[in-house]
């Protein structure tokens, strides 16, 4: 196969479904008036850019059908994060109430390509860490009906679902705890995703025995190509494949073992080598104080990663896996039960009408 072109490979995003697993872009909407609908300029070459990844403009110029938005907060004490995932959204639904045409609410596939056929930009949500239910099981269905599409059950510091792969308590002879493992049902009775970026190992395997549905991991690397505690191993991409889930690639430099946009097709082919075409995806955390490779430094050169693909050898059909079907086949699987009776309810239709 000869290599993409970069006009080649943005043509290929405007046919294609790309999605991405993971930006922080919502936290920066909230807590600084960051305006997603205007352009942003990257800062100077060879400048620290740990946020500004992401815009709509920039969205547009990537070729992105679907951003999930990932909304994270701090516990340290872990009063007050709900509020805080909250008010992330309001931000989200402010400004796509703001400028309608660009950005729109989407839960499902359909809910995508029908906003790509509008020629607006999908807008996804997923929640960064399980301190944000506040001990409180009631939190997963108030989130499901909010939109919110995955819940990863952990991040920096350990809550009380579990323990993360590293951070405040980190233990990794901590499995779930009671609450968490009630957390995973209600999450697959809502119809929510399981990701298990961040968790640690004992805890990863835990969830993926006892959800009924396919997982994600929303952004990560991978330990097959860079040792680095917050990576995955090989078992656990398999286990992944093994159940119907995908996971994202990272954009990180710290985390990907290199500083070129070859690091992140490193990952990707590994985890095409290891667990097979339906498993990998993009995960970047933009906005999330990462440095991006070179070559990646915004979301508008996200066709640059599918240049690089196709240049070892990645052909269109696994592209087109890579940069977005294999999510949308993970929440075609999953039907957003909670927000379907939600909106139901508020009109008129269901049984708590």
């Amino acid at each position: 196969m000869s290599r993409l072109t970069f006009d080649e490979a943005r043509a290929l995003h405007l046919d294609a479904t790309v999605t991405d697993l993971h930006a922080d872009t919502a936290k920066l909407m909230d807590k600084v008036g960051f305006d997603i609908s205007e352009r942003h300029e990257r800062p100077m070459p060879r400048a620290i850019n740990y946020v500004g990844h992401v815009d709509v403009p920039r969205l547009r110029d990537g070729g992105v059908a679907a951003q999930f938005f990932g909304f994270w907060t701090v516990p340290y004490p872990e009063r007050g994060c709900r509020r805080s995932v909250d008010t992330q959204l309001d931000a989200l639904d402010r400004a796509m109430a703001a400028r309608p045409e660009d950005l729109v609410w989407a839960l499902t596939p359909d809910d995508v390509a029908a906003a790509k056929a509008r020629g607006q930009i999908a807008a996804l949500g997923g929640i960064e860490g399980g301190q944000a239910l506040e001990s409180d099981l009631g939190s997963v269905e108030h989130f499901a009906r909010r939109g919110v599409r995955y819940i990863g059950l952990l991040h920096f510091s350990a809550n009380s679902l579990g323990s993360p792969a590293k951070g405040k308590g980190a233990d990794p002879d901590q499995g779930l705890t009671a609450f968490g493992r009630d957390v995973v049902r209600e999450m697959n009775r809502c119809g929510v995703v399981v990701d298990l970026a961040h968790i640690n190992r004992k805890g990863f395997f835990e969830a993926l025995a006892l959800s009924t549905q396919p997982p994600m991991v929303s952004h990560t690397g991978v330990l097959g190509v860079h040792e680095h505690w917050r990576n995955i191993d090989d078992e656990q991409l398999r286990a992944v494949a093994d159940h119907g889930g995908c996971i994202g690639v990272i954009f990180s430099r710290r985390y990907l073992g290199g500083a070129s946009i070859e690091a992140v097709v490193d990952h990707l082919v590994h985890i095409l080598d290891v667990a097979g075409e339906d498993v990998p995806a993009l995960g970047s955390d933009f906005d999330g104080f990462v440095v991006p490779p070179e070559g990646l430094e915004d979301i508008a050169a996200l066709p640059n990663l599918t240049v690089a693909l196709s240049r070892r050898g990645v052909p269109d059909r696994v592209l087109r896996k890579i940069l977005g079907d294999n999510p949308m086949r993970v929440l075609a699987d999953i039907e957003p039960v909670a927000w379907r009776a939600a909106h139901a309810a508020a009109a008129g239709e269901g049984p708590d009408a």
